[in-house]
């Protein structure tokens, strides 16, 4: 005790600081709390000494581990040496928090207060020892070494501060330590953030008001009153109760919000009701506000009503390329949007709607939103919001936490029916994987679309077992003549390495089916492709349907002179490509290079620039050919009625449409 108070150069005590100064000094003895104590099983000892007839009173509980009793006889001896002044004590208690750093801030306060009770405790024991001297020699013996009849004149004011400790003071903090175990957000009870403040001050006063009490007791005539501590003790404690009762009525409305919460999504009755229970409380003032781009809309959330949702919750940290997947696929809404698909479902049935999760909104996260929607052109929904979002507990309770995600590390997609229910718990990886093509977005689209391809990986992987599909990695498998083959390699291997497809992360691979292959593999390849064309009168399914489609319109492309392409992301084949157009496309990137970063996927800007060069080229052709010949003999009447003579052959004309859309096996120009 001697070197500390040797290194503390300050004459000031606790009474001649601010509430502000005793909380920087405290803060500066407080570490991270790693040490263990046992702060039940001390403050039930700990009661049976301090309130013995009081209903606190516990029966004796198992033995005490943690801390050490070394630890509470080297405090209990450290507050037995203080001087009996207000600065001593507040020397000394500097020097218990300094050694208890490591322990929880309730944990100090315990410790101390057992501490105090080895001394404290042995004094009450040997103050109502009763037997007669004569018999008790040991004990009377015990009593006059602990000179009990001197230290009863200042016991009183000792027994009555810390069993107002006992009572009250260790109440608060045991409910603080309680309350702050149950790990609520900030958000969510942000008076305990509060009462966390104020513990550090109380902390102090009643580890002060005990070395104080210690002293008092030892000493018969000491420079301060308790009474003094006591005050300042029961204002720290008084700010605490404050902010703990704020925290229960907190605690009570999250509880009783997420109750109600939670049966609304565990038995929904509609998609609004959900959507309500997700981002609304009327308790809560201003509710957040509903945007269709830039625009609120003015019916909020009644505009899902009987529609589907696809919720992509978020943060605002790298979630570009999410947005801009998010995009691709509300263009994919909006297309063909009046036709009925799979199952039954339309596309105009389904809605995207944003639901940012941000904790504390500021000018910076303010802006950074509306940049995002204003930079990516956003026109699907989002909710605006400037407070915390009523719902945000239960949407990382029940949409995120039990499937393993975490929004942090990247966005999800929930889909909800009309009935509020989920059809998929998150959709992201489908959508990345097969974009609109995995409409409505179940899980068993999924399933259907990589059955719908496997056929045709198979094959592939027949001619080339080197091709493996990797999800984020585009392939251009490809074949033809050999001159065309050899100028398209060349082409793709020079976009790959173009500087603004390293900028937009785009990964490319390319494959030439048959040039490592013996020419029966590639032969082998265009039979399994004949087959899988070939109706089958017992496989009438829609899959089976679409699988004689994709077929029929492969072999199209095996009759191109000059060669035919592939392109696929993953194991999604996104673009089936005749070889002139496609080379042309991959040449004249700079023409289309600029819409790779604002589009979701390289896949996009390509289809639409191939798509218009394979029209262009067509419309250069000639519309027909004709071919005339006399080679060809048939008997035919003259169709008028007044005539029907046989009529003279003189020619026969082979005209050739190279386009012609009511072909059904028409497949391309």
């Amino acid at each position: 005790m001697a070197s500390t108070i040797a290194a503390t150069k300050k004459t000031d005590d606790g009474f001649e600081f601010n509430d502000d100064n005793i909380l920087d000094q405290v803060y500066l003895t407080h570490v991270i709390s790693d040490v263990e104590c046992d702060t039940k099983i001390l403050y039930e000892l700990v009661s049976n000494i301090l309130l013995p007839n009081s209903n606190q009173s516990h029966p004796l509980p198992p033995p005490l581990s943690k801390p050490e009793f070394l630890t509470l006889k080297l405090v209990s001896c450290q507050m037995i040496a203080t001087q009996s002044s207000k600065l001593c004590a507040h020397q000394t208690t500097m020097w218990i928090l300094q050694q208890l750093r490591r322990y929880s801030w309730d944990a100090k306060v315990m410790i101390t207060l057992a501490a105090f009770c080895l001394e404290y405790g042995n004094f009450v024991y040997l103050d109502r020892a009763v037997l007669p001297a004569a018999s008790d020699v040991a004990g009377t013996s015990l009593r006059q070494l602990n000179q009990i009849q001197i230290r009863k004149e200042s016991a009183n004011q000792v027994t009555e501060l810390v069993r107002h400790i006992g009572q009250a003071v260790l109440f608060h903090i045991n409910h603080w330590a309680d309350l702050s175990a149950e790990d609520f957000e900030e958000e969510d009870v942000p008076a305990l953030n509060d009462a966390l403040k104020s513990i550090p001050l109380l902390v102090y006063w009643t580890i002060a008001s005990i070395v104080a009490s210690t002293a008092n007791l030892l000493s018969p005539s000491p420079s301060y009153t308790l009474s003094e501590f006591k005050e300042k003790l029961t204002m720290a404690d008084d700010s605490l109760a404050g902010y703990l009762e704020t925290c229960m009525k907190q605690k009570e409305h999250l509880g009783d919000s997420q109750v109600r919460r939670r049966k609304i999504i565990e038995n929904p009755k509609d998609i609004v009701e959900v959507l309500r229970a997700l981002i609304m409380d009327p308790k809560t003032g201003p509710q957040p506000q509903i945007h269709e781009g830039l625009d609120q809309v003015k019916k909020g959330v009644e505009i899902f009503k009987g529609k589907y949702v696809l919720l992509f919750i978020s943060t605002l940290d790298r979630i570009e390329d999410e947005i801009r997947l998010v995009n691709s696929i509300y263009d994919g809404l909006l297309a063909n949007n009046d036709k009925k698909e799979k199952g039954g479902y339309h596309r105009d049935e389904f809605k995207i709607l944003w639901i940012p999760i941000v904790h504390k909104w500021e000018e910076g996260s303010k802006e950074r939103f509306k940049n995002l929607k204003r930079n990516y052109n956003i026109k699907w929904y989002s909710v605006e919001y400037l407070g915390e979002l009523p719902g945000r507990r239960i949407i990382e309770d029940d949409f995120v936490r039990p499937y393993g995600f975490d929004i942090h590390d990247r966005p999800i997609i929930p889909v909800l029916g009309p009935h509020g229910r989920r059809i998929n718990e998150n959709a992201l990886d489908l959508i990345f994987q097969w974009g609109i093509d995995a409409f409505p977005f179940r899980k068993e689209d999924g399933t259907a679309l990589d059955k719908k391809w496997t056929w045709l990986w198979d094959a592939i992987k027949k001619v080339n077992p080197t091709i493996e599909p990797k999800r984020e990695k585009y392939v251009f498998i490809y074949g033809g003549s050999d001159n065309w083959v050899q100028k398209f390699t060349s082409g793709v291997n020079k976009l790959k390495k173009n500087k603004d497809i390293e900028a937009a992360d785009v990964e490319i691979d390319y494959h030439n089916l048959g040039k490592r292959s013996p020419s029966n593999d590639v032969f082998s390849f265009w039979v399994s492709v004949e087959r899988k064309s070939q109706k089958n009168k017992q496989h009438k399914d829609p899959l089976n349907c679409e699988i004689q489609e994709i077929a029929r319109n492969l072999l199209c492309l095996k009759r191109d002179p000059q060669g035919w392409v592939i392109l696929t992301k993953g194991r999604n084949i996104k673009l089936f490509a005749h070889g002139d157009p496609m080379y042309q496309t991959l040449s004249q990137f700079q023409n289309w290079k600029d819409k790779v970063p604002i589009k979701e996927g390289f896949d996009i800007p390509l289809t639409e620039y191939y798509h218009n060069k394979e029209n262009e080229i067509s419309e250069r052709q000639q519309p027909c050919s004709v071919i005339n010949s006399s080679s060809v003999i048939a008997t035919i009447t003259c169709p008028n009625p007044t005539c029907g003579r046989v009529m003279e052959v003189t020619s026969v004309n082979y005209k050739c449409c190279h386009r012609d859309h009511d072909d059904p096996n028409y497949c391309g120009y």
